[in-house]
């Protein structure tokens, strides 16, 4: 990894810095993104076994998983693995469900109430991606904030293994959420498929899930298309932010940069550290560490895009860290707590040094589908509300539009909208 000491960059070398690869989406992926659109919309479930042919290796003569292989994957999946789906999706379960949002009724005027009620997604439509490993947990994350909010419809869409079946792992996790039809779809080409609707693939209204490069074009493309559906959030390449002192452990640190760089090679990863030992102890573990991974391949890739970035502070660290703002961030610092409340861009904080990232990933509780990007300036990481809409509610009695009625006509007219104005003064001469 590059060793950078930030005060000795001027801006524009900052700026280099902080890009993550991502920020170069060329005109090729999104040319190829509209390709795989335009060949879904015209050709229909025969351009989707194209695809899947061509980018999965398997020719299928029907997507949707049925009964039998979900049966077989409860038999497939080992039972330690059985047993540890069972348990993060109890903690996943309990955080979620403690975060359901309550419908609430206020009255603004006397005779005026108003409210705000909760109503599921009624289709939503689920990415797990599987490329160079499967992702049940991520079909936790999904599924169930998807069951707790009542959606009627859960349609879920990952790559085909090599053997045309779905990886029983995530088939076990997917059965989180009662009814889930499953579909073996990878990549861009689920995404159209899930965005338009095909003989085989229903049409979603919103759709979910991480995914590389290819799958994260495809969303924004979806929603942006005519009549498109809604996205969860832009949700890309892996990436973490590590901000530590000298205090911290180095092997520690080492870990976490590449538990995250072994996603993939368009991952990236960053240490700020005021400590040059440490940095220069991350350095080390980060090539001993490397060398003992089965994906070093896909890491050593990752790691080229990644650096380690002296600062002058942990202040200053925190203030990178918000510009940045990570998808992930670990606050390997004493304290941690005390800097909590500086962080105002982050997609999930992980606090001191026995938080790695990786329990955040699997089984503490939260959800680990997250904005990428910088997106977290704007956009949270998925909770059971990302599958509801918030429906307002108001109703006036012959008392209540005689309170707010002069209010709401005196801004009509101040705006030049006479017909509000007179829907309002009708009812105001009847309540007189």
């Amino acid at each position: 990894m590059r060793r950078i000491d930030w005060n000795a960059l001027d801006e524009g070398e900052r700026d280099a810095v902080l890009r993550r690869p991502m920020q170069a989406v060329s005109a090729e992926l999104r040319a190829g993104v509209q390709d795989i659109f335009d060949a879904v919309t015209a050709r229909d479930d025969a351009a989707l076994r194209a695809f899947t042919a061509k980018f999965d290796g398997v020719t299928l003569a029907k997507f949707e998983v049925g009964a039998d292989e979900f049966e077989a994957a409860g038999v497939r999946v080992p039972a330690d693995v059985q047993a540890a789906i069972n348990e993060a999706a109890m903690r996943i379960e309990a955080f979620h469900r403690a975060g359901i949002a309550q419908p609430y009724e206020v009255e603004t005027a006397p005779g005026l109430r108003c409210r705000r009620v909760q109503r599921p997604i009624p289709r939503v439509g689920l990415y797990v991606p599987a490329g160079s490993a499967p992702l049940p947990s991520t079909a936790l994350m999904l599924c169930i904030p998807a069951r707790l909010a009542g959606c009627a419809e859960v349609v879920l869409c990952t790559p085909p293994r090599k053997d045309g079946n779905a990886d029983p792992a995530v088939l076990l996790a997917a059965r989180q959420a009662p009814g889930v039809r499953v579909f073996k779809l990878g990549g861009a080409q689920a995404i159209a498929a899930m965005a338009l609707g095909t003989a085989s693939v229903p049409r979603c209204d919103k759709l979910f899930g991480p995914g590389n490069a290819w799958v994260d074009e495809a969303k924004r493309q979806a929603a942006q298309r005519p009549g498109g559906i809604a996205i969860d959030m832009p949700a890309g390449p892996s990436e973490v932010l590590v901000i530590a002192d000298d205090g911290a452990n180095a092997a520690f640190v080492a870990a976490d940069l590449l538990s995250q760089a072994e996603h993939g090679p368009d991952s990236q990863v960053l240490l700020l550290t005021d400590s040059a030992m440490l940095l220069e102890a991350v350095s080390v573990e980060v090539d001993e560490q490397l060398a003992r991974l089965p994906r070093a391949d896909i890491a050593r890739r990752a790691l080229r895009a990644s650096r380690l970035v002296l600062v002058r502070d942990i202040a200053q660290a925190i203030g990178i860290s918000d510009a940045y703002a990570p998808e992930h961030l670990i606050l390997s610092v004493r304290d941690p707590h005390a800097w909590l409340a500086r962080i105002h861009n982050a997609g999930s904080v992980f606090l001191g040094d026995w938080t790695p990232e990786a329990l955040g990933d699997y089984c503490s509780g939260s959800n680990h589908v997250l904005p990428t990007g910088g997106a977290a300036r704007g956009w949270s990481g998925l909770s059971v509300a990302s599958f509801q809409k918030a429906i307002t509610v108001q109703e006036a009695t012959r008392l209540g539009i005689a309170n707010a009625g002069p209010c709401a006509a005196t801004l009509a007219h101040a705006e030049g909208l006479q017909a509000h104005a007179h829907a309002v003064e009708l009812r105001l001469e009847q309540a007189a």
